[in-house]
């Protein structure tokens, strides 16, 4: 039975906390990075569209979401101490993601400080809830939701290419890079899940890619126009998602598309590890 703040057995406890000790000690190796000192501001580019720059805003925007997110999910994983830790850093890379996309809007003339703060308005007059009610459940949403992002950035720095400008070329790679690695740590705790239940693991991941949307975007009062925007440059789309998240999630955990075709898990099971 699952304990509220508590969700893992004593092995899973310990092999979490050896995940985010890899995770952490290589980021501390080879990861960090400075948005001040690393990002080449004097390189800002003029080459960069609005549309590019309206995009730019609308990632700025979900990330903006932060505190949402790590305060809705920690108080279900405090007891882990993987999980719990692993979730503040998250939340300390993830803020650079905004801080760093925020200051280039600002330098590169797109948005104002005022428009900036409208921005943040609107967010903060929304709060984002938890899409799925276990914690196996919001494991599986992580993984998928971190590759969907590291799968935006990607496409975001090839429409721009190096030369409009270097400096959002750098900075989007940076982000780029430590999206990977969140999806990497969150793909290994899947993996550990499939270990312990197979069948209610793939059951919630189901839930998760049937009915997968990136988080908190649509909250804002022109989300449907920003998801808009994205599919028209073909940053993210229903096809890439398929291709490109979908496929490779199923590939990678060794999940046929058959297995994930046939409902064994029964209805008590989507209840196990129940949010409390």
């Amino acid at each position: 039975m699952a304990i509220p703040g508590n969700p893992d057995s004593p092995f899973l406890r310990h092999t979490i906390y050896q995940l985010y000790r890899d995770f952490f000690d290589q980021a501390e190796r080879k990861r960090r990075w400075n948005v001040a000192d690393d990002i080449p501001w004097d390189q800002v580019g003029s080459g960069v569209e609005p549309a590019i720059a309206h995009i730019i805003e609308s990632f700025c925007a979900v990330e903006m979401f932060l505190p949402d997110y790590v305060g809705q999910i920690l108080p279900h994983i405090r007891g882990s101490r993987g999980r719990a830790w692993f979730t503040a850093n998250w939340g300390y890379e993830e803020s650079k993601h905004s801080l760093a996309m925020g200051d280039w809007l600002l330098r590169s003339g797109h948005r104002s400080e005022e428009q900036m703060a409208d921005l943040e308005d609107q967010v903060f007059t929304h709060v984002w809830e938890l899409p799925l009610d276990s914690v196996r459940g919001m494991v599986c949403y992580s993984m998928t939701q971190e590759l969907a992002t590291w799968m935006h950035y990607r496409n975001m720095r090839a429409l721009i290419g190096k030369d409009a400008c270097p400096a959002l070329y750098k900075l989007l790679t940076y982000i780029m890079v430590d999206e990977r690695a969140h999806y990497d740590f969150f793909l290994r705790v899947v993996k550990l899940q499939l270990e312990e239940d197979r069948a209610e693991t793939i059951e919630q991941l189901r839930r998760v890619l049937n009915h997968f949307q990136m988080p908190a975007v649509y909250a804002l009062a022109d989300g449907r126009q920003r998801v808009a925007e994205v599919k028209a440059l073909r940053i993210f789309e229903d096809d890439i998602f398929y291709q490109h998240v979908y496929l490779p999630i199923l590939d990678t955990l060794g999940i046929s598309r058959q297995e994930m075709r046939n409902r064994t898990a029964t209805r008590k099971s989507l209840s196990a590890q129940p949010l409390p």
